[in-house]
């Protein structure tokens, strides 16, 4: 099973791709696929994992298959074979 990440804006920076591709035997949720992420590209863990939680956080934008996860299952989100995630910074100001 191929899952395709992709890294939008400073998370591109941060961890020197603009994307990636998993290999797993079966569907994972979309916090299980950030954690796999922060393990092959360790750089990307003060920026996808939450410091205290130790979970996803929440100041990202996590798109699969191009809907945004909160209109999904949220960090439950199943992804499957063939699919693309997408991670997005977001950035506050005032």
């Amino acid at each position: 099973m191929a899952i395709n990440v992709k890294f939008v804006g400073s998370f591109r920076g941060t961890s020197g791709k603009s994307k990636i591709s998993f290999r797993l035997k079966n569907s994972v949720s979309v916090r299980t696929l950030v954690a796999k992420t922060v393990d092959r590209l360790p750089r990307l863990k003060s920026s996808l994992t939450d410091p205290v939680s130790g979970g996803p956080r929440s100041n990202m934008l996590v798109l699969v298959n191009g809907q945004e996860i909160g209109v999904l299952n949220g960090l439950d989100t199943n992804i499957s074979d063939g699919d693309e995630v997408v991670f997005v910074p977001v950035v506050h100001g005032g």
